[in-house]
């Protein structure tokens, strides 16, 4: 597939913030001089900013110079990755240590989540994942008995447990994405390394088998200045967009 000019215009300087050549605070190449770089027009060039200005990591416009306002990088939710596949697919590389894997039998908060009886066996995986070898986000899994017992044979240190899943015949459908900010609690902090009541970015995913069955529930913490989230929405004539606002 041909990647179009504004996208390598767009992913060639994402590449020089996250190396640090371009720093928060930098002032990135006027629009004259990345039309000479790439010999391009404004067009793909003023989508290039246009993207990383939805994605949070430069500010300006308007006759204001774009700046380097932060080197996150931004997950997407409109397709459904792992953790791992997306950090490959933008170039980076995933790590993860697995601090807890054990049977239980579910809480409310469980059985609510995955829609069982309280009580009923459930899997949990605690993991601290990485980027680049940098702790990024503390991750906590929980999945039905029948999915996750099979993880008790893999070693959740080598790799994606989606991969390892659905090499096991296990099949994701649909995912559903609540995502809002909370306070460290203790075991954040201590895998994390903040202090207790910073704030974090929450991931809620709760995922689907093809007949509707949920297979799993995430409550994921991020490093707010290692990830943001991206969600890109499209419009038709036959769909509209709705907005409710929570007191």
């Amino acid at each position: 597939m041909v990647t179009a000019l504004h996208e390598k215009i767009a992913d060639s300087l994402r590449e020089r913030i996250r190396l640090g050549e371009l720093p928060v605070g930098a002032v990135l190449p006027s629009e004259s001089q990345l039309c000479a770089q790439w010999q391009a027009s404004r067009g793909p060039v003023r989508q290039a900013l246009a993207a990383l200005r939805a994605d949070g990591v430069i500010s300006g416009g308007r006759g204001k110079p774009p700046v380097v306002c932060s080197t996150a990088v931004g997950q997407p939710f409109d397709t459904l990755l792992s953790y791992s596949a997306w950090a490959h697919s933008i170039g980076r590389t995933p790590g993860q240590r697995t601090l807890e894997l054990a049977l239980r039998r579910a809480d409310a908060h469980a059985a609510s989540a995955l829609r069982v009886d309280e009580g009923s066996p459930v899997v949990q995986v605690l993991r601290l994942r990485y980027l680049d070898g940098e702790a990024a986000m503390l991750e906590r899994a929980t999945f039905v008995e029948h999915v996750g017992r099979r993880l008790f044979d893999f070693d959740c240190d080598s790799g994606s447990i989606w991969s390892y899943l659905l090499s096991q015949g296990v099949r994701f459908a649909t995912a559903s994405h609540v995502i809002d900010a909370v306070a460290a609690d203790a075991v954040d902090a201590q895998h994390l390394g903040v202090t207790e009541g910073s704030p974090l970015l929450r991931q809620q995913r709760t995922a689907r088998g093809p007949d509707g069955e949920v297979l799993e529930y995430h409550d994921d913490r991020y490093l707010p200045g290692i990830v943001s989230f991206t969600l890109d929405n499209t419009l038709d004539a036959r769909c509209a967009l709705s907005r409710n606002a929570t007191p």
